[in-house]
């Protein structure tokens, strides 16, 4: 299924001109250009990498240009066409492998006498005599290759230039190239079986390996598989390597160049954990992939859309009705896909692959959107939590602000849930509650993560009174009212202790949670004699609020509570933390007009 519809996104974006033809790839990295002349002798090296910035550093990165399609090499010597590295292109010897080196450059040779030897054009004759003259033993004495010897073969790929009758330019640009290289790649593998593609139906020559996929966060550099059978212990009935799921070269072609262009759009393209996100359309057009990002990613700062339009198209489309955004019709009923790729050593394991209409996606989301719907604090300007936000809060937070990336299955579990409708993941809940007993706090994005989880999955034991947007001062649920009465003995702490560095948060919450009969005595006491410093106001003021949540306590304290009851408990006090700050910010605002 996955398979089929990349190769079905290619073949529409293919259409539309937007995506390399078979046999091509528009965004292949080239270094640098091999300038040679009429008698095939290097006339220049001239560096192409453009200066990009890397962290803090400024660093030369290769830049893209369309090259003759790339062979998948893990082990074993196998050219490519006009474009390759230093050991293919100038024999030269990157690994302390002369040798190997030789037999590299006498590959790529033998591939360009074969495919051009009828092709009469001074670019073809140039490339050919160049390798009919060079001499590999002598690349690393050669004026325009010894300073820079370590940049030629430091993985770097080069392109021939060849200086003609138009000018300079790239031989692969030269028409006459460009069809010896169609033909070669249309004939296929004479030697390649012939059977039925998995992917288009029709009986055709079957790709032995398939071209990398590049792009997802960790894996290899140079790229991996989605599909492979590398060793005789995954082949099956007498089946070899790829026959196990014969692939023709087209298909093969047509959804790794799809995915590799999905995976290098950085404004489509989102990383979750260990997880790389992709989405995209069935009739390739961009606003979907724009709003599905949007909705679930959050908004770019650049992008000129704001939260309400977003809001207003989810709105529409849960609706069945189409709207307008980015200048594009969005459809209800257009299909849209999202994959999760992880990296596994060589190969890319799919962590999701959900395909729906616009209509259901939508839908989904605004149901997610409202099971997270909580009060915010006044400091935090985010409309919405996207995903990120949520698992950030399962991840710990370094003493330089950072975090590290969240549980793996978390990924995966967390999308499903948020553009299915289904459950939420325990993983989730899991992540948050270890993150509240470790660092004794309740933002915002956790007290969502546990409305909704528990909003979501409503067999666990947590009442509705509890989880509504703002403190529900009528609830008696006496999880919710020790949440709330914990918020308050804090408050009286701070008033009476202004400043203090350890607080009772700091060494009662998480058993206070867990088993209040031990803490809540002991931290009633205490606040009597914080009460006794304060001035008369807030005395009163604080009694008040105490008289009242102890007076909703029909029974004693519990001697433990069950995990939906301690989240109740931290809902009870994330909300009763931002009733008491909100009446701070009302009354400062208030001050500050007068």
């Amino acid at each position: 299924m996955i398979l089929q519809a990349l190769t079905a996104y290619y073949e529409e974006m293919l259409h539309k001109g937007k995506i390399s033809a078979p046999g091509w790839d528009e965004t292949f990295r080239v270094s640098f250009q091999l300038e040679i002349d009429d008698t095939g002798a290097l006339v220049d090296v001239i560096d192409c990498r453009e200066p990009a910035t890397s962290g803090k550093k400024q660093v030369l990165l290769p830049c893209q240009m369309r090259v003759p399609a790339h062979k998948l090499r893990s082990s074993g010597i196998s050219a490519n066409f006009l474009c390759d590295n230093a050991s293919y292109m100038l024999g030269a010897d990157e690994k302390g492998k002369p040798e190997r080196a030789k037999k590299c450059f006498e590959a790529c040779a033998a591939l360009h006498h074969a495919l051009l030897d009828d092709v009469d054009t001074p670019a073809a004759r140039a490339v050919l005599a160049f390798f009919d003259t060079w001499k590999p033993e002598l690349a690393p004495s050669h004026p325009l290759l010894q300073s820079r010897w370590k940049d030629v073969t430091g993985n770097a790929n080069f392109v021939f230039s060849y200086d003609g009758a138009g000018g300079r330019h790239p031989v692969t640009e030269d028409p006459e190239l460009q069809a010896a290289w169609q033909r070669h790649y249309q004939a296929g593998n004479p030697d390649a079986p012939s059977a039925q593609c998995l992917i288009t139906g029709k009986t055709a020559p079957i790709v032995a390996t398939h071209p990398a996929i590049k792009g997802v966060r960790g894996a290899q550099s140079s790229g991996g598989s989605l599909v492979s059978f590398n060793a005789n212990a995954y082949w099956s009935y007498g089946h070899e390597y790829s026959q196990n799921a014969p692939v023709s070269e087209y298909a093969a072609f047509a959804y790794t160049t799809a995915l590799n262009v999905l995976l290098a759009d950085r404004n489509h393209c989102k990383v979750l954990g260990d997880t790389t996100v992709v989405c995209w359309a069935e009739n390739a057009g961009s606003a979907y992939a724009d709003l599905g990002t949007m909705a679930l990613f959050g908004i770019p700062a650049d992008s000129g859309i704001q939260e309400e339009d977003v809001s207003r198209a989810l709105a529409l489309l849960a609706k069945g009705q189409a709207c307008e955004f980015l200048e594009q019709t969005l459809i209800p009923t257009q299909h849209v896909y999202f994959l999760g790729l992880a990296p596994n050593a060589a190969r890319i394991s799919v962590r999701f692959f959900l395909r729906d209409s616009l209509a259901h996606f939508a839908a989904h989301i605004r149901a997610h959107e409202q099971a997270l719907e909580i009060i915010r604090p006044s400091f935090d300007a985010r409309a919405r939590l996207c995903v990120w936000d949520l698992a950030r809060e399962t991840a710990r937070r370094s003493s330089d602000g950072k975090y590290a990336d969240p549980a793996p299955q978390l990924a995966g579990d967390l999308m499903r849930a948020v553009l299915s409708g289904g459950r939420y993941p325990a993983t989730l809940l899991n992540g948050v509650t270890l993150r509240i007993r470790a660092e004794h706090e309740i933002t915002r994005g956790k007290a969502a993560i546990l409305k909704a989880y528990y909003t979501r999955n409503p067999s666990l034991l947590c009442p509705k009174e509890v989880l509504t947007v703002e403190l529900n001062e009528q609830s008696t649920y006496c999880p919710y009212v020790l949440g709330r009465l914990f918020a308050v003995l804090e408050a009286v702490q701070d008033a009476a202790n202004p400043g203090i560095n350890t607080t009772i948060k700091d060494k009662y919450f998480s058993s206070a949670c867990a088993t209040p009969a031990v803490v809540f005595p002991t931290l009633v006491k205490l606040a009597q004699k914080h009460l006794q410093k304060l001035a008369p106001g807030s005395k009163i003021f604080y009694n008040q609020q105490l008289t009242d949540l102890m007076g909703k306590l029909s029974q004693p304290y519990p001697a433990h509570m069950t995990l939906p009851e301690q989240g109740a408990f931290e809902i009870g006090y994330y909300h009763q933390t931002q009733k008491r700050y909100g009446k701070k910010d009302k009354e400062d605002e208030s001050n500050g007009s007068n």
